[in-house]
């Protein structure tokens, strides 16, 4: 593990591909690994972990913050062995994991593999499941990935606002954030992941999501076309012990940011 000159807080980890950069945070138990979206990261977790007891990592995976942006394709099941990866490492070991869209999408190709690995898992507005999405908003990403090709600032800070549920875009908190977020993403190599993400599935065999046996959480939000209800609803139905909980369109960390922190540090704290 080495700590990333400048940035004490940071570390990073030899990855399956290459080096992952790393946050960690708390101590004592359970240890809970916390994955982020496409074009998320490491700052864009954080909120989930507010209520969470013990231990709380949290990753940047590949494209993603300063960890590795190896060549060639890769899928689900790469992204999917970066988060074992980390969840296995000696000062790590989680037993617990939240994953949001993307991030979901890795836990839940991983959980086909090792349906037991984790004891408590919340997957957070999952985005897709066993089947490649042609609509709007996944096309969509496409523009976002040309903005951040262009090194377009202002372009970039703007769709993420338009990304944003329609009662937030007008606060100056939600662009301030915005702003931040497409800095991070100008310094990352992300675009690439944008280009490669929304052609892959997450699930290459629905049936396999019987296996796992573990409490999950499902958490959706209405009016998001980036992450449907309906595959939230779909996802919750294949797995045997899952609670679906949806927001209503204001957005789960804005309009509903306190009430979510309390139903995800509840579950997984075990209460």
């Amino acid at each position: 593990m080495v700590t990333r000159p400048g940035a004490p807080r940071t570390q990073f980890v030899d990855g399956p591909a290459g080096p992952l950069e790393i946050l960690r945070t708390g101590s004592g138990d359970p240890s809970t690994l916390f994955v982020h979206g496409l074009a998320g990261s490491i700052s864009t977790t954080r909120p989930y972990a507010t209520g969470v007891p013990g231990r709380r990592t949290f990753v940047h995976l590949r494209c993603h913050g300063r960890s590795v942006t190896p060549p060639g394709p890769f899928g689900y099941a790469d992204l999917a062995a970066e988060v074992w990866s980390v969840a296995d490492h000696q000062d790590v070991r989680a037993d617990r994991a939240l994953g949001v869209s993307m991030g979901a999408g890795a836990i839940v190709n991983g959980l086909t593999r090792d349906p037991d690995r984790f004891e408590r898992v919340v997957l957070v507005v999952p985005a897709s499941l066993d089947r490649v999405r042609s609509d709007a908003a996944t096309q969509a990403l496409g523009t976002l990935a040309a903005h951040l090709e262009a090194g377009d600032l202002e372009a970039l800070t703007d769709h993420l606002v338009a990304g944003q549920p329609e009662s937030t875009r007008a606060d100056p908190a939600v662009r301030t954030w915005a702003r931040g977020q497409a800095e991070q993403l100008l310094a990352s190599g992300v675009a690439r992941a944008l280009r490669v993400v929304p052609e892959q599935v997450p699930v290459p065999d629905r049936s396999l999501l019987a296996r796992v046996t573990c409490p999950v959480l499902v958490l959706a939000q209405e009016g998001d076309p980036t992450h449907p209800v309906a595959v939230a609803e779909e996802l919750a139905g294949l797995l045997p012990r899952a609670t679906l909980r949806v927001s209503g369109p204001g957005g789960i960390m804005w309009a509903d940011r306190s009430a979510t922190r309390d139903v995800v540090g509840s579950f997984l704290a075990g209460r």
